[in-house]
């Protein structure tokens, strides 16, 4: 965890809690959110509301990440969404699996965060690095 910023409780106290190799997952408004998992914080408000991309930023400007997982499907079904996402992540790795393990992977979780995107395959596995 970096320091201060997001101001939802639940988001601050997920990413405070969250461990090196933990999962955090970013998602757009259709993936599902497992019910196994703890701490599901749903922001959607409206298509659209909060984006996406301006969820996964607000998350990282708090959490370390140290490697990255897409759904293989982003790299054709929405290719503007991908190269949004991989701007973010120069010098991360970023590794590919198909849209049917993602979904089984976000099982795992620390927690889920949703936003209101409604962009085909815009959901992104954070794992967790340390600060030093």
């Amino acid at each position: 965890m970096k320091k201060g910023g997001i101001l939802h409780p639940e988001l601050n106290k997920l990413i405070a809690q969250t461990g090196h190799t933990d999962f955090i997952v970013v998602t757009d408004a259709g993936l599902p959110l497992p019910e196994n998992v703890n701490t599901r914080i749903d922001l959607a408000l409206k298509e659209g509301v909060p984006g996406f991309l301006e969820t996964l930023d607000t998350v990282m400007s708090e959490l370390v990440v140290e490697r990255v997982i897409l759904a293989e499907e982003v790299k054709t079904v929405s290719p503007a969404m991908h190269e949004q996402i991989l701007q973010r992540f120069a010098g991360i790795p970023v590794d590919y699996v198909a849209h049917v393990e993602f979904k089984q992977m976000t099982q795992q979780a620390r927690g889920l965060v949703r936003s209101g995107e409604f962009t085909p395959y815009a959901n992104v596995i954070l794992v967790a690095g340390v600060a030093y």
